[in-house]
């Protein structure tokens, strides 16, 4: 198999992930409609970076050691259950919170957004993704057999994850620039809140079901 190959059956392996509804795309979206496209894209950069982190990772073999010992493997799963609980109970909080759908509403017309902000989205995507040991498992179970041999597994780990990468990204703009053309109804102080409590839902749910999952 040549590198070609490989990273054109990777891609079709990848997109076809990438266009799975999951925790990421809700983050993104939830993002775009109640915060900002700026804020949005910062998410999604952070998921991208957290993606190849994993990547490189599973190329080097360090994800291949997570998945080897139950120990760490669990200790990360709490972590990034205990973390998605709490994102998604905050998001609760928000959305019950007098005035907090019409703060959000009205930020979300805002022409700029500080670059505090924009690392707190990054850090929101990077820190969800890094946290989620899934991700982990499912590049170790797949880069592995799309590196070529002879060729550098941490120079090829990159070049995979990156193409994941770029397909996310298409699509995360895709949903961001689509939402954009329904902010009139979406960007609402009542959208925000029921946004708010759907993506809550979600993360609490997909958190609890990681933490109370048996091992790998």
């Amino acid at each position: 198999m040549t590198v070609y190959q490989a990273v054109l059956s990777f891609a079709v392996v990848a997109g076809l992930l990438t266009l799975v509804p999951g925790i990421d795309t809700a983050l993104v979206l939830r993002s775009s409609i109640s915060r900002s496209r700026s804020f949005a894209f910062a998410t999604a950069l952070g998921i991208g970076t957290g993606a190849m982190v994993w990547g490189m990772a599973a190329a080097v073999g360090v994800s291949a050691l997570l998945a080897a010992s139950e120990v760490a493997y669990r200790l990360l799963t709490l972590a990034g259950a205990a973390y998605m609980v709490w994102l998604g109970l905050s998001l609760f909080w928000k959305s019950w919170r007098k005035g907090e759908g019409t703060a959000a509403a009205t930020a979300t017309s805002e022409p700029a957004v500080e670059g505090g902000q924009l690392w707190r989205g990054w850090l929101t995507g990077a820190g969800t993704n890094l946290l989620n040991p899934k991700v982990g498992v499912f590049y170790i179970a797949t880069i592995p057999q799309f590196i070529p041999s002879g060729s550098a597994p941490l120079l090829m780990g990159m070049l995979l994850a990156g193409v994941h990468c770029v397909l996310s990204m298409l699509w995360f703009a895709l949903l961001i620039f689509a939402t954009g053309f329904a902010s009139k109804w979406l960007k609402s102080a009542r959208s925000i809140r029921v946004i708010d409590r759907i993506t809550g839902t979600v993360l609490v749910g997909f958190g609890l079901k990681l933490a109370l999952e048996p091992g790998h």
